[in-house]
């Protein structure tokens, strides 16, 4: 089992930066795929970014060049840092865990734990 926990969200404008982080417990996070995805007002879940044990990335095409998809094993934390953000990024973002260590997907359903989840929002 493990826990996921979410922060680092807020209100910016168009064109700032936030990162948010994700602290797992229960177990030890390299022993995990990790997941970002985000859900706006009205839209199904839909896939971020992904990083698997070994430190290969995935990204959806919408934040290719703006996302960066970490992970600090020593910490236990998984990051997402996001640039030049747009009013279309704001949503709700979920950290999510894998127990297929070297997966890196994009589907939902291969995420077998899932954090509560933390509010972005971009004003134009």
């Amino acid at each position: 089992q493990v826990q996921l926990v979410e922060s680092g969200g807020g209100l910016v404008q168009a064109g700032a930066s936030l990162r948010l982080s994700c602290a797992a417990s229960g177990r030890t996070a390299s022993s995990f795929a990790m997941g970002w995805f985000r859900q706006a007002p009205g839209k199904e879940r839909e896939f971020a970014a992904t990083i698997n044990y070994s430190g290969y990335t995935y990204y959806t095409d919408s934040v290719k060049g703006r996302f960066t998809i970490s992970r600090d094993n020593a910490k236990n934390t998984v990051y997402l840092q996001m640039n030049s953000l747009k009013p279309e990024d704001t949503a709700v973002y979920y950290c999510a865990a894998s127990r297929t260590p070297d997966r890196l997907s994009a589907t939902d359903r291969h995420y077998d734990y899932w954090g509560q989840g933390t509010q972005v929002t971009v004003s134009s």
